[in-house]
């Protein structure tokens, strides 16, 4: 898509630019068209970034991306983490579970972390985009901003664009965070240089079962098939000395650490190299411009937190930003997406290094499932099993699932087991829904159900519910 001007491509301005076409990019442009926000999204490349890279996708991204609108889709070209193996001298040794599984339950409809190859997941979100009607325009960098009181001037390679926000989704080596002078404290998760690569094999030569693992004097590899596809990611550890990261190099690490021949490598479609780090920016805002996923937080990929982490920054600054720019919520609060995303951003680098080194393993934690926001500025007030902050479980809704009743860019006042008043809501973005039973995740009482899935508000009666709503630019008719 080509871009020549702000009017060119949506006939009346931009009000949020968003830098990079990552899943956290696209996540946030789907979010904003949905709440018919202006959006721009550009990226420098020419296309989608092509490799497998961050390829899980825990339980709480999957109920993100289903709320987008995408669930199915992820469904369809994704599949569960196949199970370990461990080899030696060619030998099977056994088979291990690398992450926690459990059942799906009412509350937690995704029991198990979901593999899918981050181009899958990109192609699939940039087709969402479409849907809403929104597009990216692709070989467009940013090369500078100026930023006033009332908006920010992007310089584009394509030319200047004026918009009221901008949204930094352009990775770890961020453009604009060092426009910005935003400084990004962390430390070398592991000294030793890695390999990934995007492999495909013969197929007589490695099954598509398990995850398969070597430990070998030349080093560690492990080769894992990417469900929905023909291909295999390739990780590989080096001791000493540089990846080699053309196509003879990826065949010969495959040679020299595993029972494959180097031939046996019939195509390498993607390969890069990288030192795992963990680092946090010192701040996700700078007046008008906004730091998300990578640009704000870079992790190991041990525990697949990076890309996750990254979708939950979008959708926690999605709502925000139509709320202002929507709504007639006032600037504020915007303030309290890094108030509330930087703390768990920390959280989960701090996961990610332990699980990196062996001091933690994959477990609960790395579901992003208890992940919330008790301590947030948004959070007032406790109900029944629930405390504001907390994720708000699914369950059964009538014909319908609570997800069902949530699903959209909009508040819900949920009454569970009570016959407290529901007032009337002054805006189609507040919808009220009633449970007459007690429900176990939840109790009994009165539950406001943010956009993002987060209880903001609880309590028995709607006493105080009006004065939290009003800075979020939501009233009511009665009560």
């Amino acid at each position: 898509m080509e871009l020549n001007s702000v009017k060119e491509m949506d006939g009346a301005g931009t009000e949020v630019l968003v830098v990079g076409a990552g899943p956290c990019g696209l996540a946030l442009a789907c979010d904003l068209a949905r709440r018919g926000v202006r959006t721009l999204v550009v990226e420098q490349a020419p296309g989608l970034f092509p490799g497998s890279r961050g390829k899980g996708i825990q339980p709480r991204t999957r109920e993100v991306l289903d709320d987008l609108g995408v669930g199915d889709a992820v469904r369809e070209h994704g599949g569960p983490a196949p199970v370990g193996m461990a080899w030696q001298n060619g030998e099977r040794m056994g088979e291990h579970r690398m992450f926690r599984v459990a059942p799906p339950t009412d509350a937690e409809p995704y029991g198990e972390p979901w593999m899918m190859p981050q181009w899958r997941t990109q192609e699939i979100l940039l087709a969402r985009l479409r849907e809403l009607g929104g597009d990216v325009a692709f070989s467009t960098a940013l090369t500078g901003l100026d930023q006033d009181a009332d908006g920010v001037t992007a310089r584009l390679s394509t030319g200047p664009v004026r918009a009221a926000y901008l949204v930094a989704a352009d990775g770890g080596r961020s453009t604009v965070r060092r426009e910005l002078g935003i400084a990004m404290a962390g430390e070398t998760v592991d000294p030793a240089p890695m390999l990934v690569a995007d492999v495909r094999i013969r197929v007589k030569a490695l099954d598509r079962l398990n995850w398969h693992m070597m430990n070998t004097d030349a080093g560690y590899i492990a080769i894992c098939p990417l469900p929905g596809t023909e291909d295999f990611q390739l990780v590989a550890r080096y001791k000493e000395g540089e990846p080699d990261t053309s196509a003879d190099g990826v065949r010969a690490v495959v040679a020299a650490r595993t029972h494959l021949d180097a031939a046996d490598v019939t195509e390498v479609r993607w390969s890069s190299d990288f030192r795992p780090r963990a680092a946090l920016a010192d701040r996700f805002r700078d007046g008008r411009v906004f730091l998300a996923g990578d640009a704000a937080h870079v992790h190991s990929p041990a525990g697949g937190q990076g890309l996750n982490t990254s979708v939950q920054d979008a959708y926690n600054l999605g709502w925000k930003l139509g709320q202002v720019l929507r709504h007639g919520a006032p600037a504020a609060l915007l303030d309290t997406y890094e108030q509330e995303r930087r703390p768990v951003a920390a959280e989960m680098l701090g996961l990610s290094t332990r699980i990196h080194r062996g001091e933690q393993e994959r477990g609960t934690a790395t579901q992003q499932l208890g992940l919330g926001y008790r301590d947030g500025p948004l959070s007032v007030g406790r109900a029944g099993a629930l405390e504001a902050g907390d994720r708000a479980p699914d369950g059964p809704a009538g014909e319908r699932r609570l997800f069902d009743v949530f699903r959209g860019p909009h508040f819900t006042l949920l009454a569970v087991g009570t016959d407290a008043e529901l007032p009337e809501p002054g805006t189609p973005a507040l919808r009220t829904h009633r449970l007459a039973d007690a429900y176990e995740p939840y109790g009994t009482g009165l539950f406001l159900v943010r956009p993002d899935g987060y209880i903001g508000w609880a309590g028995r009666d709607t006493t105080g519910l009006a004065e939290y709503l009003a800075p979020l630019g939501l009233g009511l008719t009665s009560g």
